[in-house]
């Protein structure tokens, strides 16, 4: 099959250095990767082109880019599944990262958010005679969050890392996750007290593209919730974050539909005045557009609200 890329070229030692694309055309086999056409471009085309990768496996993850603007493992993205008709595929590096060259990136945005949530156990109490113990359960609880390759994939596709660098990420949270659910880790309370501040937790957006990008099934925004449920029990609800997620459930419940006017009240504390004028400006063209409905008394129950109502009281029974 002939093989159509669309390769992006940066060249930092370019006198006026800016990312450009360029066209390969070549006959690859049907079952070659995109990885396997990239390297067939950089032996027998252009040696200049610049990449990383390694295993050829998805086990190492170095080879993570986007494709058809994607986050990817280029060694696991078939050609034939994303060009079935031999459409031109576009090759980019990761976003929310320095590019090097070409396909190259910094990774160490990427490494800073890891080490940041300190990716160790840290056992508390005596050390015992032979080893620590985990039970089969709590170990089968973290083989999921263990996959995860260090590829990259959900923090390059992270919309929320993309507008603001000061969030942790998905692939720091997932780690986090991992030891803070780890029986053995007498750190928990405080690494969930540092997860509850700007930056951790409540900073996800939940877009779910971290959990369709990642090559390995990681699911980071699913470990980042169950961190959410984590730091309201363990913390409590201290932060505008763990505030709106109790006012969503809490109008939900009572009239059946969201009292989105209450919810920004809640958030950020009824008697945190500055902050509610300063949102005021936002509330208003909302208000105008016709998308925010009146708060209480207006915000009435809507038919079949006792319906949902009993769906909290089950699920708040099986809590207990």
């Amino acid at each position: 099959m002939q093989a159509n890329l669309r390769v992006s070229r940066y060249d930092p030692e370019a006198p006026e250095p800016s990312a450009r694309m360029q066209d390969y055309q070549i006959e690859v086999p049907e079952h070659f990767t995109v990885l396997d056409a990239l390297i067939q471009v950089r032996e027998e085309e252009d040696p200049s082109l610049a990449m990383r990768c390694s295993c050829r496996a998805s086990i190492c993850g170095s080879c993570a880019m986007r494709v058809n603007g994607q986050a990817r493992l280029a060694c696991k993205t078939r050609l034939s599944a994303v060009a079935a008709e031999g459409e031109p595929v576009t090759i980019e590096p990761m976003g929310n990262q320095r590019v090097v060259k070409d396909l190259v990136v910094d990774l160490g945005l990427f490494w800073n958010k890891i080490r940041a949530v300190e990716p160790y156990l840290q056992p508390a109490g005596d050390e015992p005679e032979e080893e620590y113990i985990a039970s089969d359960e709590s170990m089968q609880n973290l083989i999921t969050p263990m996959g995860c390759i260090m590829c990259g994939a959900c923090v390059s596709d992270c919309t929320a890392l993309e507008v603001d660098e000061n969030f942790l990420g998905p692939a720091a949270l997932a780690k986090a996750y991992r030891f803070v659910a780890d029986p053995r880790d007498g750190a928990s309370h405080e690494r969930l007290q540092t997860l509850n501040e700007y930056g951790g937790v409540w900073d996800c957006t939940r877009c779910y593209m971290c959990v369709e990008v990642c090559p390995v099934g990681v699911a980071p925004m699913d470990r980042i919730m169950e961190l959410r449920d984590s730091v309201m029990n363990e913390v409590g609800v201290t932060t505008p974050g763990a505030r709106h997620v109790e006012s969503f459930a809490r109008s939900v419940a009572r009239s059946g539909w969201l009292d989105e006017t209450m919810l920004a009240v809640d958030s950020w504390g009824r008697f945190n005045i500055p902050k509610l004028l300063s949102q005021a400006p936002l509330g208003l063209r909302v208000l105008v557009r016709g998308k925010l409905p009146l708060p209480w008394p207006f915000h009435h129950k809507r038919a079949g609200a006792e319906f949902v109502g009993r769906i909290f009281k089950r699920w708040e029974s099986r809590k207990q």
